[in-house]
């Protein structure tokens, strides 16, 4: 392991909530984001002579995270284990307000989004990143991910309709 500047150990703790995020985007799972995190983190610091100064920590990390999430994939896949739903109960004795009732409606519906287009979300709508960096840290072209953005967009939109055909 490359011996890293405090600078940049700093940087990469800064990141820890954003990469949680998006862990958690890609997820949908609380323990199991936490888990991507610590692997993406670990592969960082343990890889981090290929990281250039002067470019962005943030997408490198997000790219890390990305690859991550495709090997946990397919090895899942491989032992037939699907990832487990959050609990029913998680939010059992709270009284949300319509926010957060709204809030856990999105998270739901994210949810309900293929692999491929949550992680779209996760990175540009979540995350903020330009199209440009979004579609480097999943190795696509710009065009694929700003379908797939249109197309998850649209597929929320369906989904958050009220009975009514009300939007939230």
């Amino acid at each position: 392991m490359a011996d890293l500047s405090p600078t940049v150990r700093d940087d990469i703790a800064a990141l820890l909530p954003r990469l949680r995020r998006f862990g958690r985007t890609l997820a949908r799972n609380s323990e199991d984001a936490d888990d991507l995190v610590q692997i993406a983190v670990e592969r960082a610091l343990t890889h981090s002579h290929q990281w250039q100064p002067g470019t962005r920590l943030d997408s490198w990390m997000f790219r890390i995270m990305q690859n991550a999430w495709i090997d946990e994939s397919r090895a899942r896949a491989r032992r037939q284990q699907t990832f487990v739903e959050e609990e029913a109960g998680e939010n059992v004795g709270v009284s949300p307000n319509e926010a957060q009732m709204d809030a856990i409606a999105v998270r739901k519906a994210v949810a309900q989004l293929n692999d491929e287009q949550r992680a779209v979300v996760g990175l540009v709508l979540v995350e903020g990143l330009p199209y440009k960096e979004a579609a480097d840290v999943l190795g696509i072209p710009i065009g694929t991910l700003t379908s797939r953005l249109a197309r998850a967009r649209e597929t929320l939109q369906a989904l958050l309709a009220g009975p009514t055909g009300e939007r939230l």
